[in-house]
């Protein structure tokens, strides 16, 4: 990978960061608890329990989504960023600028899937 792709992807991932950023704290917003005693109806106390169930997974996502680009972030200055984990072929830089976070090339991933 030449300086120049090390550089956009940076800046990629840097860009990835903040917008998961922004949508953490909307889904910490949107995974809050009904409190029981708020006189909403029953079907709307539903739908807002399984709103919150939603918010919640998503919430669970988008950190673990974080960490992996900041993961990514730190290791794209080593040798070895870049390269497929099972073959130790380089992975392509369309699909890392997909899927920084990613530590297969296509092929491995397809195999493995």
């Amino acid at each position: 990978m030449t300086n120049k792709e090390k550089d956009k992807l940076k800046q990629h991932i840097r860009q990835r960061i903040d917008s998961i950023g922004g949508n953490i704290a909307a889904f910490k917003a949107g995974s809050v608890p009904v409190a029981p005693d708020d006189a909403i109806g029953r079907l709307t106390r539903m739908e807002a329990i399984n709103s919150k169930s939603i918010n919640a997974a998503a919430l669970r996502k988008a950190r673990i989504t974080r960490s992996l680009l900041e993961k990514a972030l730190r290791a794209i200055d080593s040798e070895d960023f870049g390269l497929c984990r099972d073959c130790e072929e380089p992975i392509a830089f369309a699909r890392l600028m997909a899927m920084p976070e990613a530590a297969l090339c296509v092929a491995c991933a397809t195999r493995h899937e």
